[in-house]
């Protein structure tokens, strides 16, 4: 306990505090000895030889298809494979935890340079060593600030007529509150995610820092007298609540092994998912029975105890962030400025022009030359903005058609609750059992094998969205809509989890800035969608707004079966697949 409150914020404020006399790393000890370096040319003939030591334990045929799958995944830093891979080696892909200790002499470089690393391969402070209950209770950390940013966007949308009547503005205005605070959330990764990215920076300082911007802006969203400061202080707490989104899929990849990182994944997506769906039911009755002011209160009494408990108990995860300040500490205890990590070597090789470059010119220009991540781009921006247009289309049904009142009305998106408990562990055992399991005899096998249970959930997204569509009428019992639309969201789930996993393996070197493309594109076109969406369903009526937007997935599942077929061809074609 005593090193995770050593490596959280609270416990670097006291260290800063005490000028480093409590909470101490164990550099930082009397008994401490740093051990001798050993030449470059040197470490790599005794690497060498324990790697063909090592080699000799393990079978051609398990390890061969293996080590070819992974070899595209290790041909750039863990920087551009995040937030979902880093470099790994095929033991360290399928390996639990690490069982023999075994000394790591830091290299001397041909420049005088020594490369601090980690002590010891069960080195404490390495975040892919600690225990199974510590990466639980981190991971249990992250899960909840998500969902606590994502309940935050529609927990608006029972105030809308509240906020109607109070400001005396129009509809689609009032709806500008939960259209801003999803655009915010989708501008904030393309700034968080390089960021966080940055050994210098990490991840804590950003979660932290934003967090706490975050919980302070709940209290003006609940007390503003002017529509103008609400919409603003909206649109502010989507910007500084998105390196949940931005930065959480790496936290949790920093900690586990390559073949556990889906599993953990596949939560932290469950758990966005959940936060929009539960914001209706908590923000609905609390409106109807006080106040369209009660809904934003909510929001600081759910995110204000997260944040204290981040405070207090979340530690840094960033490896490269780790092992900087432990060169910086050792630089200062040693008395000797060669000391540096590999992060901090990499941290000053980079250029703010060449980080802007990578983060928010080339992913856009690979959406425009490489037909595969534009189609991966538009389905999913298309499915988030469906998503986003029932916020819109469950009043018309469910007030409008089955007299449901404010809070019985966000109900149905109970289903959603349902969906994922039905759609989550399936797809955990998909993975499972085709990847997971076979793993070592067949390796990860082609890129569009990520694919296979998307094939299955793109079926289900127009299916659900047409019963949702065309039952939702008085004649009709209240319960087939909704399951429609639970239908429909654990089809986009397993759609999304399919889409997102197979990116990272096809265009590994601009993985993490492709996903903040992505989480912008989905963004603005959900943002958009809570707009247009209420004036086009009562032009057209609920069965021809929502038929209209079933019948763009149906022409969609056809671009999944070209990827899933085709996907081969179109990677050997691409200038920026790996090949």
């Amino acid at each position: 306990m005593a090193d995770i409150i050593r490596d959280s914020s609270l416990g670097q404020l006291i260290r800063l505090l005490t000028r480093n006399k409590y909470l101490l790393y164990a550099e930082e000890r009397p008994d401490f000895v740093f051990p001798a370096p050993i030449p470059e040319h040197a470490k790599e003939k005794v690497e060498g030889s324990d790697a063909a030591s090592t080699s000799e334990s393990v079978s051609t045929s398990e390890s061969s298809s293996s080590d070819a799958d992974l070899e595209k995944l290790e041909t750039t830093t863990t920087r551009d494979l995040r937030p979902y891979f880093s470099r790994t080696s095929q033991a360290e892909a399928v390996r639990p935890e690490k069982t023999v200790s075994k000394a790591i002499q830091p290299t001397l470089t041909s420049d005088g340079t020594i490369l601090v690393d980690w002590y010891a391969t069960d080195d404490a402070d390495n975040p892919m060593n600690w225990s199974t209950g510590k990466r639980t209770f981190v991971a249990v950390q992250i899960l909840l600030y998500t969902f606590a940013v994502y309940i935050g966007s529609s927990i608006y949308a029972p105030s809308i007529g509240g906020v109607m009547e109070n400001f005396g503005v129009g509809e689609t205005a009032a709806s500008l509150g939960l259209a801003l605070y999803v655009f915010g959330y989708g501008i904030g990764p393309m700034v968080f995610s390089p960021l966080s990215e940055m050994p210098l920076v990490g991840r804590n300082p950003l979660y932290i820092a934003t967090f706490a911007i975050f919980v302070i802006l709940t209290l003006p969203g609940a007390l503003t007298p002017t529509f103008g400061g609400l919409i603003t202080v909206r649109f502010l707490l989507g910007v500084f609540g998105s390196p949940s989104l931005a930065t959480g899929p790496a936290t949790l990849q920093d900690m586990f092994p390559l073949l556990k990182v889906p599993y953990l994944l596949s939560l932290w997506a469950a758990a966005a998912t959940l936060g929009p769906a539960l914001g209706p039911v908590v923000g609905g009755f609390s409106v109807q029975a006080m106040n369209w002011r009660w809904a934003q209160w909510e929001m600081l009494w759910l995110s204000a105890p997260i944040f204290l408990l981040m405070f207090i108990s979340l530690p840094e995860t960033s490896a490269a962030n780790i092992l900087l300040r432990r060169a910086h500490r050792l630089r200062k205890l040693q008395s000797n400025t060669n000391l540096k990590s590999q992060s901090e070597i990499d941290q000053a090789n980079m250029s703010l022009s060449e980080v802007t470059y990578n983060a928010l010119l080339i992913p856009w220009q690979i959406n425009a030359l490489d037909p595969a991540v534009a189609f991966s781009t538009f389905y999913t921006a298309l499915l988030y903005m469906i998503y986003y247009s029932f916020f819109e289309s469950f009043p018309l049904v469910f007030v409008s058609m089955y007299d449901f009142n404010l809070g019985e009305s966000s109900l149905p998106f109970l289903s959603i609750l349902v969906a994922l408990g039905i759609f989550l562990p399936l797809y955990l055992l998909h993975f499972y059992l085709t990847v997971e399991k076979p793993f070592t005899t067949r390796g990860f096998g082609a890129p569009e094998r990520r694919l296979i249970p998307a094939l299955y959930g793109t079926y289900l997204i127009p299916a659900g969205l047409f019963i949702f569509a065309f039952t939702s009428r008085e004649s009709i019992h209240w319960i087939v809509p909704t399951i429609g639309a639970g239908l429909s969201v654990g089809g986009t789930y397993v759609v999304f989890q399919s889409i997102f996993l197979y990116l990272p393996f096809t265009y590994p070197q601009y993985s993490a800035s492709l996903f903040a493309a992505n989480d912008f594109a989905r963004s603005t076109l959900a943002a958009a969608a809570i707009l247009f969406s209420r004036p086009m369903f009562v032009k057209l009526g609920v069965d021809g707004g929502v038929g209209l937007l079933a019948g763009l997935t149906v022409i969609c599942i056809a671009g999944i079966y070209v990827l899933f077929w085709y996907g081969d061809k179109l990677r050997a074609r691409s200038r920026f697949a790996a090949k």
